[in-house]
């Protein structure tokens, strides 16, 4: 199983997402990556942030855990959701690092009618301040 954090940066009551197309499937994604070998986890979120969207951010704490399980494919997933803040930087694609088509401010009530990876809109629309643990998500869509 692989291990992916994500950020859940929230400004103006918008979250930030990264637009990719795949097909005709728009999915949007929590920034985040794969952690290079010794690699924490939050500092993999910071560097991800940077080399993907030009900002510097201030990781939090985890707020939940899932996993996808890809039955058909090789890899199941781990997904750990941090909590995040922009320090500094206005997010913009660096397309050397990145395959997403846009960034998206959405409405945490908007992203349960959209596509999302990892599909965890019922489990982060209002967080409480605490940990969850949501076990395997249904996701409509495996890139």
């Amino acid at each position: 199983m692989k291990v992916r954090p994500a950020a859940w940066i929230v400004q103006d009551g918008l979250v930030l997402t990264m637009r990719y197309q795949y097909g005709t499937e728009i999915v949007h994604v929590l920034p985040g990556g794969n952690p290079d070998p010794g690699e924490a986890l939050p500092e993999t979120l910071a560097r991800e942030l940077e080399e993907e969207l030009g900002i510097t951010a201030r990781i939090g704490r985890m707020i939940l855990a899932c996993e996808v399980l890809n039955f058909n494919q090789k890899e199941d997933t781990l997904h750990c959701v941090f909590e995040a803040e922009i320090a500094s930087g206005e997010p913009h694609l660096d397309h050397g690092h990145t395959s997403a088509q846009a960034i998206a401010w959405i409405s945490p009530d908007e992203l349960a009618q959209l596509t999302l990876y990892p599909n965890v809109s019922e489990f982060l629309g209002e967080t409480t301040g605490s940990f969850r643990y949501a076990g395997p998500v249904v996701q409509p869509y495996k890139s």
